[in-house]
């Protein structure tokens, strides 16, 4: 059995909808929040006999090999989860997925025995950068960008058509509904009003949270969410008349729901990075970056008004771009992690945005709003942390380059500098992989 984690309204039940209508004979799903009568067919009962109650109740026929059975709103029924592993070992062959909004808070507090070893998760975030090319039909500029090699050059033109897409991303985001829209309508208008909807929904979810936390407490540091993209948190910040413990509640709590990830803080010493985490050390970076822009109110009434490099040379902004498609880099079966680096030093502070692993190697990134800044928090780490290989994102055209000299010391270093443009950020991995193997081979 599958289960798919991720935040509301990203499309976990249409897609598996979707799934099930186009690639199995049968299809049955089971809102269990609505069909919570239905119920009463589980308890107590061995697999083989829900299966045929399920049958009389639903009328249809469930077929182990060709039907999909979807159990939509699992988290409202706990009970259910550590049944899924009978299903997998008396009736194997049956294809059954689960999905849930805020099924992140019953997995932290379950008080029953997890299936381990017999249920598989998937996780699920927006759509990338990649698949919104997709979605516009611009196959050939998204095929272009999967066979780019660091030793090409990007013509100017097709440069200037992909950051142009690349801004379109930031103001539509990445939620599925919000992109079906402006590919249907071509109306900023329109994507406007739809992510106002979602960010309302999720402000609505809060009153599920009273009996746990403060709901105006929760309501106050969600509008405050936007600017806190790209800062190391402080909860001061963010209201500065309760205690630190209730504000890092209410943020774990928006973690949980996926609203927002914590990128935590990571000594990056060796791997796993995860490893060396301080808790107290962290960023936020919210969901996706087109309800960012709309929680900052820079949406389609002052679009116009905008000069391109208003946007664009808006780090935090970019930051969460990078941050986000960062996050759903790997394979769907990783949970979605992020760490940054920093050293709080009196006259030698460095922080490095973001530091992901490759190949074994340890991979810092700098995110550059325009097409240039200063590299000296880089030059710090590789000094201190001896590596060979670093990131800079910005929107320039991509290059590679030998570095020999370090901006802070002077002294002797020598690392490979990757430079890629955002809208190559779904290639990312892929590319220092290659650089990684070229190395490898001298």
């Amino acid at each position: 059995p599958l289960i798919i984690r991720g935040a509301r309204q990203i499309g976990k039940s249409y897609i598996i909808r979707y799934f099930g209508q186009n690639y199995f004979d049968n299809y049955i799903e089971i809102d269990l929040e609505k069909e919570f009568n239905i119920l009463d067919l589980f308890k107590g009962k061995r697999v083989t006999e829900i299966i045929k109650l399920l049958e009389i109740e639903k009328n249809v026929s469930i077929k182990p090999g060709s039907t999909l059975l979807f159990f939509d709103e699992i988290q409202s029924t706990p009970s259910l989860i550590p049944l899924l592993r009978y299903f997998y070992e008396e009736i194997p062959e049956l294809h059954i997925i689960a999905a849930g909004s805020l099924l992140e808070f019953l997995l932290e507090e379950h008080d029953f025995s997890m299936p381990v070893g017999r249920i598989e998760y998937m996780y699920m975030g927006p759509m990338l950068f990649d698949e919104f090319l997709r979605a516009l039909k611009k196959d050939r500029l998204l095929n272009y960008l999967q066979n780019f090699k660091l030793d090409e050059n990007i013509p100017l033109p097709i440069h200037k058509q992909l950051i142009a897409l690349y801004r379109e991303y930031l103001f539509i985001g990445g939620m599925p509904e919000v992109i079906d829209d402006y590919r249907e309508n071509n109306s900023f208008r329109n994507t406007e009003m739809i992510k106002q909807s979602i960010l309302q929904t999720y402000q609505e979810d809060f009153i599920k949270y009273r009996k746990k936390i403060n709901y105006i407490l929760m309501t106050k540091i969600f509008k405050k969410l936007s600017v806190t993209v790209g800062n190391k948190v402080k909860y001061s910040n963010l209201d500065s008349g309760e205690r630190s413990n209730s504000i890092y509640n209410v943020l774990h709590l928006f973690d949980l729901a996926r609203i927002i990830y914590m990128v935590k803080h990571t000594s990056a010493n060796g791997l796993p990075l995860g490893a060396e985490v301080n808790d107290k050390k962290f960023k936020n970076i919210l969901l996706d970056v087109g309800l960012m822009l709309s929680m900052l109110n820079l949406n389609y009434n002052n679009i116009e008004y905008l000069k391109d490099a208003e946007l664009i040379n808006s780090g935090n902004i970019s930051e969460q771009f990078v941050g986000q498609h960062l996050l759903y880099s790997l394979e769907y079966f990783y949970k979605p992690e992020l760490y940054y680096w920093t050293r709080e030093k009196v006259n030698s502070s460095a922080e490095i945005d973001y530091v992901i692993s490759e190949k074994g190697k340890i991979i810092p990134i700098e995110v550059k709003a325009g097409k240039t800044g200063s590299l000296k928090s880089l030059h710090r780490f590789i000094e201190e942390k001896k590596v060979n290989i670093a990131v800079r994102i910005n929107n320039d055209i991509p290059s590679i380059m030998d570095v020999k000299n370090s901006l802070t010391t002077g002294e002797k270093i020598q690392f490979k500098l990757i430079s890629i443009p955002t809208y190559l950020i779904c290639e990312l991995r892929r590319l220092v992989r290659e650089e990684i193997n070229h190395i490898s081979m001298r």
